[in-house]
């Protein structure tokens, strides 16, 4: 190989994104220095949360420079190595971009992918990824779930959103999630074992939060928000005292131009409200016992995850545009070569 395939920032988007924004180039072949490694990458995830580098520098993320490759998560197959920890034909879980070869430096080298866990390699990105992680941890630790507590997550039939509610009914919770069309909302309850769905297209903020309280009229004691913006103000209007809100992240502000103006903010005051935000990875020191109790859960089949695998490294812009339309049954992934 002479050229490495390599997805790109090829213009800031305005309000919006749009195709023409993103592209893919003929880059170079990667060098690796010392305690580097060259992967083959396999499959790479496709995450909202990227949206957030495209513009301008934000807490999340530092802005990209055009011609800059996407940054994401990878399965690669180590084939060049100057690392003793991971040495050729290692299967990695790493820090790389949407690419088809990545220089993976030690610091981005998150763990070496455990077959025997994984049904699939592709569950390696996904529910034994970073995608459960992130329900796991943002759940139970920030959210910190009793049994008979009432939970309530938005974008719920997403990959996130219906882990983190599958885990709350796993620990005896009702669970109520909130997803975009009847047809998401019915599957909540029909395949995730949900207490109730809420379909919050067509709904304002009142309405919204009226809904909420009719599926849950003892009042919420935890939120998982993936979403923030109107969907996280109705939730405030229904919050129980002391509740918790463990704020994922806000994918109703990263392609919006107008923000959502909110009404119930003072409810955080008047019912001392728990609001704290998580990125995952700050749990790394957690994660091997997180991914062994994943794993037992989905052996015995009280969690599930679907997959969305787009094949090949050209659809991987189509398959990042549906993040944001709702496009994807579950989690969006990239398929960039065979094993």
């Amino acid at each position: 190989m002479t050229t490495n395939r390599t997805v790109v920032l090829k213009s800031h988007p305005g309000s919006s994104l749009e195709a023409e924004n993103l592209g893919i180039i003929d880059a170079p072949m990667p060098e690796i220095g010392d305690g580097e490694v060259l992967t083959r990458n396999i499959y790479a995830s496709l995450d909202p949360g990227v949206r957030m580098a495209l513009g301008a520098a934000t807490a999340y993320a530092a802005a990209l420079d055009i011609n800059m490759p996407l940054g994401t998560l990878v399965i690669g197959e180590v084939t060049e190595s100057r690392n003793n920890s991971y040495p050729v034909g290692s299967l990695m879980h790493c820090a790389g971009a949407i690419q088809e070869y990545s220089a993976i430096t030690s610091r981005h080298c998150r763990w070496t992918v455990d077959e025997a866990l994984s049904p699939t390699l592709s569950h390696a990105l996904s529910i034994l990824g970073m995608t459960g992680l992130t329900a796991y941890f943002g759940l139970l630790d920030v959210g910190k779930p009793e049994e008979g507590n009432t939970v309530l997550v938005s974008t719920a039939a997403g990959a996130v959103g219906s882990l983190a509610g599958q885990i709350a009914k796993i620990k005896g919770c009702k669970v109520v999630g909130i997803a975009g069309g009847p047809e998401k909302a019915k599957r909540l309850t029909d395949d995730f074992g949900f207490d109730a769905g809420i379909d919050y297209r067509g709904k304002d903020t009142l309405q919204l939060a009226e809904a909420i309280r009719a599926a849950a009229p003892e009042g919420i004691d935890v939120f998982y928000d993936n979403v923030g913006g109107e969907q996280l103000d109705a939730a405030l209007a229904n919050m129980n005292w002391a509740g918790r809100i463990a704020s994922c992240g806000m994918i109703s502000e990263y392609d919006q131009a107008e923000r959502h103006q909110f009404q119930n903010l003072f409810q955080i005051v008047g019912k001392v409200l728990t609001v704290k935000g998580f990125l995952s990875f700050t749990y790394w020191r957690e994660f091997p016992a997180a991914l062994v109790e994943i794993s037992k859960w989905m052996e015995t089949g009280q969690i599930k995850l679907y997959e969305d695998i787009e094949d090949g490294i050209d659809n991987a812009i189509p398959g990042f545009l549906k993040l944001f339309s709702g496009a994807n049954k579950g989690k969006m992934l990239v398929k960039i070569a065979d094993r």
